[in-house]
C-alpha cells in the first residue's frame, strides 16, 4: 500500500531510527571488545570509546530505503539495478571501514576502496545523466564527479571528530534533500534515500551525544560519505546544483580550507590532526555543545537557502550561494577566534 510522500517520510524515518537504535544496542558490546578507539594526542575524547556504529546504521538505512522504493515503485536515476550496485558499494566501504576500526589499515587500501566505489558508481551512471551544461564533454564531467565524490567521502571522514557533528550534518543534508522532494524539486526516490539515512542517524544520536558512548567510526563515515556524495550528485542533476552545493557547505568549507592550509605548510595531509575549524573552536574554549549548536543553526540557514535556490530560479540561486558562503565564513571565523 502506497502512502502519501510526507506520511511515508515520517514512517520511514521512524522505522529507521527504531531499527538503528535497537541494532546498535545489540552490537555495542562486541564493538567495545573489538573496535575501541584509544585516546591519542590528536583525539577529542578523553576515554577509550567503541567505534564502528556504521555496521548498524548503514544496513538499516539501505534496507529501509529499499522498502520505500518497493512501496512507492519509485527508484533513482539508473533504475533498481544501479541503486543495488550503489548499495553494495556502500556495504563494501562499510566492511573496509570496520576492518580499519578494528586493525587500523594503512591509507592505501582505504583510498583504493574509496576510489573503486566512486569510480564504479560514476561510470555506471546513465548516458543521459548530466550535471554540467551539455557543452562540457561527458568525459570531463564524469572525471569531475569522480574527484568530487572521492573528496566528499574523505572530507566526511576527516570531519567526524567530535560528538554529534556528523549526526547534525547528515540530518541537515538529508532533511534538505527530503524537503526538496516534498516540494517536487527532485524525484521522490531521492527523498526515500535521504529520509532513510536521516532516520538511521537519529537512532544513532542518543549513543553519540556528549559524552559519546559510541563513535561512527570508518565503518560509518566512509559509506555514509559515499551515499551522501552520490545523493547530492543526483540532486544536482535534477536542476538543483546550487542546493546540492549549499546543503553540505559547512563540511565542504571546513575540510577544504583546512586541507589547503596544511598543504601550504607542507604537512602530511593524510595524517590525523586537530586543525579543523571546529577543533580549533574546541581548543579556543567553546564546548562541544556550543560548537554543535552553532553548526545546527548554520545548517538550518543553509537548508532555507537551498530551498530558496531550488524554488526561485537561477537569479535567486546566485544570491543564495553568496549568502550561504557568507554565513559559513562567519561561522568559521568565529570558530577560529573562539569566545569573546
Amino acid at each position: 500500500m502506497s502512502f502519501p510522500f510526507p506520511l511515508a517520510c515520517i514512517l520511514i524515518a521512524g522505522a529507521a531510527a527504531f531499527m538503528s537504535y535497537v541494532l546498535i544496542a545489540l552490537t555495542i558490546g562486541p564493538l567495545r571488545r573489538h573496535a575501541e578507539a584509544e585516546v591519542t594526542a590528536r583525539s577529542s575524547h578523553s576515554v577509550a570509546t567503541p567505534q564502528g556504529a556504521g555496521v548498524a546504521i548503514v544496513p538499516v538505512a539501505l534496507a529501509v530505503a529499499a522498502l520505500g522504493f518497493m512501496d512507492s515503485g519509485q527508484v533513482p536515476a539508473g533504475g533498481a539495478v544501479y541503486a543495488g550496485v550503489v548499495a553494495l558499494l556502500a556495504l563494501m566501504l562499510m566492511v573496509v571501514g570496520f576492518i580499519d576500526d578494528m586493525r587500523s589499515l594503512s591509507v592505501i587500501p582505504r583510498l583504493v576502496a574509496q576510489a573503486l566505489a566512486a569510480g564504479i558508481a560514476i561510470a555506471l551512471l546513465p548516458e543521459d545523466f548530466r550535471v554540467l551544461p551539455t557543452v562540457v564533454p561527458v568525459v570531463i564531467e564524469r572525471a569531475a564527479l569522480f574527484i568530487g565524490a572521492l573528496w566528499f567521502v574523505n572530507l566526511y571522514n576527516f570531519m567526524d571528530g567530535i560528538d554529534l557533528i556528523s549526526v547534525v550534518e547528515t540530518i541537515a543534508v538529508t532533511l534538505g534533500v527530503t524537503l526538496l522532494a516534498v516540494f517536487g524539486v527532485v524525484p521522490v526516490a531521492y527523498g526515500y534515500v535521504a529520509v532513510a539515512l536521516l532516520g538511521a542517524m537519529l537512532g544513532f544520536a542518543p549513543w553519540n551525544a556528549p559524552r559519546a558512548r559510541l563513535f561512527l567510526g570508518d565503518a560509518g563515515s566512509l559509506p555514509i560519505g559515499f551515499l551522501l556524495a552520490m545523493l547530492l550528485i543526483h540532486v544536482a542533476a535534477a536542476n538543483a546544483v546550487a542546493a546540492a552545493v549549499i546543503l553540505p557547505l559547512y563540511y565542504l568549507a571546513d575540510a577544504t580550507l583546512t586541507l589547503l592550509r596544511r598543504l601550504a605548510r607542507g604537512e602530511k595531509v593524510w595524517q590525523a590532526h586537530r586543525e579543523h575549524f571546529y577543533q580549533r573552536a574546541l581548543r579556543n574554549g567553546l564546548t562541544v555543545t556550543q560548537i554543535i549548536g552553532r553548526i545546527a543553526v548554520l545548517d538550518a540557514v543553509l537548508i532555507a537557502l537551498a530551498l530558496g535556490a531550488a524554488l526561485h530560479g537561477t537569479s535567486w540561486a546566485g544570491v543564495a550561494l553568496a549568502i550561504a558562503a557568507l554565513a559559513v565564513g562567519l561561522t568559521l571565523r568565529a570558530f577560529a577566534k573562539g569566545p569573546p
